[in-house]
């Protein structure tokens, strides 16, 4: 073994034995231990959500409380490293944090209550299914409508607006790139096309282009989301786009 792998080897154990300590003797200095040590990876994780509006500090605040809560959680019978089980336990009390607090438009009640029960059943399946659940998955693990779960999954728009300040690139933040030209104009075109004629579309396609143009996902995330292959996806949106552009230009376009 050399000593690169080594080192791994020797964390693992270190994470093992201070888990037994805390799990079996009930040593809470233990679990102190292990969150101390981890930090540095809970500061990773945050660090992807950073520029979205909250301090970096508070969301190592927020990922250090995953950590804690992925330390009461594990079971030592699973034969995983624990660093793997801490990671989407980590990042799930992330997104919790902007879902729960960082709302901009009021939405009913009942919808924000299934989108903290879907967040926490989607953060489930994707430990359990090694992926990201489907819509349609989500929406028979929580026994809701599809139609209901595709439409709380699309008010997560509904949240805080963005920051003049927030960093869109190198030297640039959003308020930079306000009032000048748009190298993605046909992007920016898309998206108000499905604000403005997007009722000729059925639910599964107003969410495939959300995902495309909105979220920016490829077409091979999106086929992972929805539950069908990549080529239908593609035809999807071509004939999506077709649509909605007929819509825009009336008989006479």
């Amino acid at each position: 073994m050399t000593d690169r792998d080594a080192q791994p080897a020797a964390r693992a154990r270190r994470e093992r034995e201070l888990l037994e300590r805390y799990h079996e003797q009930g040593d809470v200095r233990a679990r102190e231990e292990l969150v101390a040590e981890m930090l540095p990876l809970a500061r990773s994780l945050a660090a992807r959500y950073a520029g979205r509006g909250e301090p970096l500090d508070d969301l190592v605040q927020v990922a250090s409380v995953g950590l804690v809560k992925a330390i009461d959680g594990f079971d030592l019978e699973r034969e995983v490293r624990f660093s793997s089980y801490a990671t989407p336990t980590v990042l799930g009390e992330l997104r919790r944090h902007f879902r729960d607090t960082t709302w901009m438009v009021r939405v009913p009640r009942g919808m924000q209550e299934l989108q903290l029960e879907l967040a926490r059943h989607r953060d489930r399946l994707t430990t359990e299914l090694g992926r990201a659940p489907t819509v349609q998955e989500l929406a028979e693990a929580v026994d809701q409508p599809f139609e209901e779960v595709l439409a709380t999954i699309q008010s997560q728009d509904a949240r805080r607006a963005r920051s003049f300040e927030e960093p869109t690139g190198e030297d640039l933040t959003l308020g930079d790139t306000l009032g000048g030209g748009d190298p993605e104009l046909a992007l920016a075109e898309t998206r108000a096309m499905l604000g403005d004629a997007a009722d000729v579309l059925s639910d599964r396609d107003r969410e495939v282009l959300r995902l495309r143009f909105v979220e920016d996902l490829t077409q091979s995330q999106i086929a992972e989301q929805v539950g069908v292959s990549q080529m239908q996806i593609s035809r999807i949106i071509r004939r999506s786009l077709e649509r909605l552009r007929e819509r825009l230009q009336g008989p006479d376009g």
